[in-house]
């Protein structure tokens, strides 16, 4: 079962604790105490209380609220939980919201956003807001629009001016798919990224440019196609199909499909480098 499913089992397993400690805090500070159950022990803190909204089958933590089940963590201005009657009449948690100054952190990625939504049947974080953010070891994804994380296939879907960066190397595009995999310590890495829509691939000596691409993160090499430019100080490539070798740092552009298929090269002479004209000595 992932982190935070886990999680939000146990949570629904302690709920009606978790009313008796609303009905009884103090304003200023609701605790719902560490228990050990079958998958470890869970804590919900907040500064300013626990609601239980029983016709909506809610339950809210307001204020600096905090969800802590083993090495998972939720922090957030506000957490709201959304539950449903289970099997064997067992209270189930299905969804899990926060709102404002959002983090979650796992042992494997930490999450940032302003709102976040985990809906537990479909096992996808939906992140929205400003300065979205999905960190896995030292690889980074950043959107405008919305991070989608599906943690059960460990893929992100990140929209609006979507940037995937590794070291120097970035990738934007107008929408990234980023698939994750564990390395051999488990922690999660880039395995492969697709990216689609006015794709931007920098590195510290080129910059190219496509209509959708993908990077294949073990191999170095980004394939780009549709309208490909890529640029090297002032020398420019221009082609329907392009191999971008970060690790050698050589650019292959090759023939394809669309506009006659030939591939252009400009390349401008560095200054002071040219041939004396006919006649003249240097």
């Amino acid at each position: 079962m992932s982190h935070l499913g886990t999680l939000a089992s146990i949570l629904g397993r302690l709920l009606p604790l978790a009313l008796l400690l609303a009905l009884l805090a103090q304003p200023a500070t609701a605790q719902l105490a560490s228990m050990s159950g079958d998958d470890g022990p869970v804590t919900i803190e907040a500064d300013n209380g626990i609601e239980w909204v029983r016709d909506a089958q809610k339950y809210i933590a307001r204020g600096n609220a905090k969800a802590t089940r083993g090495d998972v963590t939720v922090n957030a201005d506000t957490l709201t939980a959304t539950y449903r009657d289970g099997k064997n009449g067992q209270t189930e948690i299905w969804r899990l919201e926060a709102e404002g100054k959002v983090v979650m952190r796992t042992p494997t990625e930490t999450a940032y956003g302003d709102r976040a939504v985990y809906n537990m049947d479909l096992q996808r974080l939906r992140l929205t807001g400003k300065n979205l953010k999905l960190v896995a070891g030292s690889d980074t994804v950043t959107a405008r629009d919305t991070i989608d994380y599906f943690q059960g296939k460990q893929v992100a879907v990140a929209t609006g001016d979507a940037v995937a960066i590794r070291l120097d190397r970035r990738i934007r595009a107008d929408v990234l798919t980023a698939r994750f995999q564990p390395d051999r310590a488990n922690q999660l890495q880039l395995a492969e990224v697709q990216a689609d829509g006015n794709v931007v691939i920098t590195t510290p000596n080129e910059v190219a440019r496509g209509k959708s691409g993908v990077y294949d993160v073990s191999r170095e090499i980004a394939t780009l196609t549709g309208d490909v430019k890529i640029t090297q100080g002032k020398n420019q490539l221009n082609g329907q199909r392009a191999e971008v070798n970060m690790r050698t740092g050589v650019s292959r552009l090759l023939a394809g499909k669309g506009g006659d298929g030939r591939v252009r090269g400009l390349f401008v002479p560095q200054e002071g480098s040219r041939s004396p004209a006919p006649g003249r000595s240097q």
